[in-house]
């Protein structure tokens, strides 16, 4: 991000004024996409090799938080610091739930396997 202010000489802070509520909802159809998306992807294959991969999912897309969260103005910046922290946290827990109901035999429809 200092890269793109020093290249651009455009300011980052205040260049996306998104309110918490917003942010949290990315944060939540990022997490239930992501799972969604791990649990169909990784059909099929051993246990070792899908927790691997869910270490993946789960540590890659949370960096999208702190990109966004620095684009939001200074005085929001400021008001709530911990704004990416607890939205990695909705992201986890929402990835976590078809991971979590697969492992119990049910899909997302429902019905069991």
């Amino acid at each position: 991000m200092a890269l793109f202010v020093q290249l651009t000489g455009l300011p980052f802070a205040g260049s996306l004024p998104m309110g918490l509520y917003q942010f949290y909802g990315v944060a939540a159809f990022l997490g239930w996409l992501s799972g969604n998306v791990y649990v169909y992807r990784t059909r099929g294959l051993p246990g070792a090799l899908r927790r691997r991969i869910l270490l993946v999912y789960l540590l890659g897309p949370p960096g999208i938080f702190y990109i966004l969260r620095s684009m939001a103005p200074i005085t929001s910046q400021i008001a709530v610091p911990l704004a990416p922290v607890y939205a990695t946290a909705v992201f986890a827990m929402l990835l976590l739930v078809p991971v979590t109901l697969r492992s119990t035999g049910v899909e997302s429809t429902g019905a069991r396997r």
